[in-house]
């Protein structure tokens, strides 16, 4: 669609009605509503009134990837977090679900935010790369957060004024995540990732060191064991499930689910004979024991999600927004006294770990934010352990 074109339908829509998304093929929620109003996946978004339009300029719209806002992962931390700031600050929300997984899905979605009256658009996931490329410079006014679109994503396209986009140093938490598995006693341990792309493959690598590391320095490398595979997609299936029911029934004690509801099948399959689940992005716990038994999930890999939203939204508002600007940047660690402030972690407020201490934990963050500790975060080949590490073809 032309810009010319654009700015005339946004007139028209502006001006002739107060109702947002009629007709549009993305699902909605609005908190410009006086009540809660549910979102329709046929598309319809919601009326608005006159009496409450927001305070700012900026509207804020969240397209979700190929999962949705109930997937207890990326996409509902991201929903959860743009909807909280939105309506802490008196803007209008919308959130957008694409009719099917693809680029041309997105790139409607994205148009349709637009037509809507949203300018500022936020996206999780490195499946809005080519819809980025494709919108960006056409809409210079629309200003778009990104979350976890990398370098590698984008390939050789300069991201324009009017995007920005964060990438997290996945390593580190599941670095964090394998060391303290196998100090809190865990001998057998799984890696079961979602697709193979640079995010999983992080997490996956720096799960692998940190349970190296924990093994070298407990003196038990011959008896910690890694089992490594990718289930080619972020859900559970049966194929998954009956993967991980023998590697459990073979010994494993513990798997560390990375790949948003692929912790289904990990979770099925642990419940059966005691196991346990690492969870991934968020912390998982609450919907991993809910589903599976308390104490199935130890803890999880996190990434600040909410938090990369809320202070990046909050410096837009301010009209700071020149400080990311066509950036990429690459959160980690940035304290190494306070891991709650860190943008890659794992939860305190669910520690269950017992020989493992939230000490412990501390203790180790500020030895990966002083160097002492050093983390490879190299995607191309599993790195070089002193234990053994079984990598397995991928499920599907």
């Amino acid at each position: 669609m032309k810009k010319k074109l654009l700015s005339t339908l946004l007139v028209a829509t502006m001006v002739a009605t107060m109702f947002v998304g009629c007709g549009s093929s993305a699902s909605s929620d609005s908190t410009a509503d006086t009540a809660e109003t549910g979102s329709t996946e046929s598309g319809a978004a919601e009326e608005t009134t006159a009496e409450t339009t927001a305070s700012s300029d900026y509207r804020i719209a969240m397209i979700t990837d190929s999962g949705d806002i109930t997937d207890m992962s990326f996409n509902q931390t991201t929903y959860e977090a743009s909807k909280a700031f939105a309506e802490a600050n008196g803007a209008d929300f919308q959130y957008y679900k694409p009719t099917e997984d693809s680029d041309d899905a997105r790139i409607a979605s994205f148009e349709n935010a637009v037509l809507d009256g949203y300018n500022v658009v936020i996206v999780p996931g490195y499946l809005f790369a080519n819809m980025i490329k494709a919108v960006a410079e056409d809409y210079p006014e629309v200003t778009i957060i990104a979350l976890d679109c990398s370098e590698g994503d984008f390939g050789d396209y300069t991201l324009p004024e009017n995007v920005c986009s964060f990438t997290y140093q996945e390593e580190l938490a599941g670095y964090m995540a394998g060391y303290a598995a196998v100090k809190e006693g865990y001998t057998k341990l799984g890696f079961l990732g979602g697709m193979a792309v640079p995010a999983v493959i992080r997490y996956g690598f720096g799960f692998v060191q940190g349970c190296d590391d924990a093994a070298v320095e407990l003196g038990n490398t011959s008896d910690v064991e890694v089992n490594y595979v990718y289930g080619g997609q972020f859900f559970g299936d049966e194929a998954i499930t009956a993967q991980m029911d023998t590697w459990y029934s073979n010994g494993t004690e513990i798997v560390f689910a990375c790949g948003g509801g692929i912790y289904t099948s990990a979770g099925e399959a642990a419940k059966k004979v005691n196991g346990k689940v690492i969870g991934v992005d968020v912390d998982q716990s609450g919907t991993i024991d809910g589903l599976y038994g308390d104490g199935v999930c130890v803890t999880s890999a996190m990434k600040g999600l909410a938090a990369t939203v809320d202070s990046t939204l909050t410096d837009l508002f301010a009209g700071n927004w020149s400080n990311y600007a066509g950036k990429i940047e690459n959160l980690g660690i940035v304290s190494g006294d306070d891991p709650s402030l860190n943008y890659v972690q794992l939860p305190t407020d669910t520690w269950s770990m017992e020989t493992f201490t939230v000490d412990d934990y501390k203790a180790l963050v500020a030895q990966l934010y002083d160097g002492t500790i050093t983390v490879d975060n190299t995607t191309e080949k599993m790195p070089a352990t002193e234990i053994k590490v079984t990598e397995y073809d991928n499920i599907h």
